[in-house]
């Protein structure tokens, strides 16, 4: 068997350009950080923004189904029923046609706390209103109301 210089030097450049090296490998992940770092901020802002909007939508459902009850009813659920009149018939009222409301999540806002409601209303028959993502009230007007 005669061994060939060349063939021995081709052989090695092959196996040594075969693989990625430390340096390229640790450059490739610093840009991947990079870039995690630059789009983070950026979808978690358009998903707090979602939010916002689902919250809306919501506020406008509860808004018809509360419509709906007064219609079958006569009146607006009494402060002391709440928005629960929407899903369980409360007592004494024969003329309840709900549920008008599917489950009890729907009364929550997109951040687990329940919906406020108020009545009479300061800004119209009623106030229906999400304190937002913290759920504290701040004494402020609310970003997320139906007035």
């Amino acid at each position: 068997m005669k061994l060939n210089l060349s063939s021995l030097r081709q052989r090695d450049l092959r196996l040594q350009e075969a693989g990625y090296t430390l340096v390229e490998l640790l450059v490739v992940l610093a840009i991947l950080a990079l870039l995690v770092g630059i789009a983070t901020p950026m979808v978690l802002k358009y998903l707090d923004g979602a939010k916002v909007s689902v919250a809306r939508v919501q506020i406008d459902n509860l808004g018809a189904s509360l419509d709906l009850f007064k219609l079958d009813v006569g009146n607006y659920p009494t402060q002391q029923q709440g928005l629960q009149a929407l899903i369980a018939a409360p007592a004494g009222d024969p003329d309840w046609n709900g549920p008008y409301v599917k489950n009890t999540t729907n009364l929550n806002d997109p951040w687990g706390h329940p919906y406020e409601y108020r009545i009479p209303g300061q800004h119209g028959a009623y106030d229906l209103w999400s304190e937002g993502p913290h759920g504290e009230d701040n004494g402020e007007k609310p970003e997320i109301a139906n007035w």
